[in-house]
């Protein structure tokens, strides 16, 4: 009988190796690994290329406009020193797109303003036939080179305007009294009309 259980036994354990003996012995063969992950990359967000900055929309004055406007050497006479602010009175009715403007101040706290404008769709001459600033119309020595000159004064305030072909040159003088104002106007007038001249 115990003859027969070591027979049985050995029986199994030769079966159970005949089982594995046409496998070969590698752990890599009885499991099967599992299916690697994939390694997600970072996701790079997506850059839109960016406009360049736009500059400032700004709209030169034309070289004329430029160069008949006055500066700082033109009225270095009158002891003057460059103002802020904008021009004021009959000057704000011609200012235009095209208007380029300087205001000085004097020692005693008046006021000198100068602008000139270019009309691209009419005649300076018409623009200054049809003015109607304020005050008493003025007539000041006729400047040559200069198609029509108006001027007018109000209180201690004297107003010049010029015309030249589409250019306007408008001046303006406020002063302590009408008499300084006036005596600015004629004292400034040739030089006014001399940038106009060669704008």
């Amino acid at each position: 009988m115990r003859h027969r259980q070591v027979l049985a036994v050995a029986t199994v354990a030769l079966f159970g190796l005949s089982g594995c003996a046409d496998r070969p012995n590698d752990l890599d063969t009885y499991y099967d690994d599992p299916a690697p992950t994939p390694t997600a990359e970072p996701v790079q967000p997506s850059v839109r290329p960016q406009a360049a900055p736009m500059p400032p929309s700004s709209s030169p004055a034309p070289a004329a406009v430029s160069a008949a406007l006055l500066t700082d050497e033109d009225v270095a006479g009158e002891e003057v020193v460059p103002g802020v602010g904008e021009v004021s009175g009959c000057l704000t009715g011609l200012t235009r797109d095209t208007s380029r403007s300087a205001t000085w101040s004097y020692p005693s706290g008046s006021k000198l303003e100068h602008q000139v404008t270019e009309y691209t769709d009419r005649g300076a001459s018409a623009v200054v036939t049809r003015a109607d600033c304020a005050g008493k119309k003025l007539t000041l020595t006729k400047q040559a080179g200069v198609e029509i000159q108006r001027a007018w004064c109000e209180g201690t305030t004297c107003t010049v305007l010029l015309a030249k072909g589409k250019l306007v040159s408008a001046l303006s003088v406020t002063a302590g009294t009408g008499t300084r104002a006036t005596d600015a106007a004629k004292r400034l007038l040739p030089i006014v009309a001399e940038r106009l001249r060669s704008a």
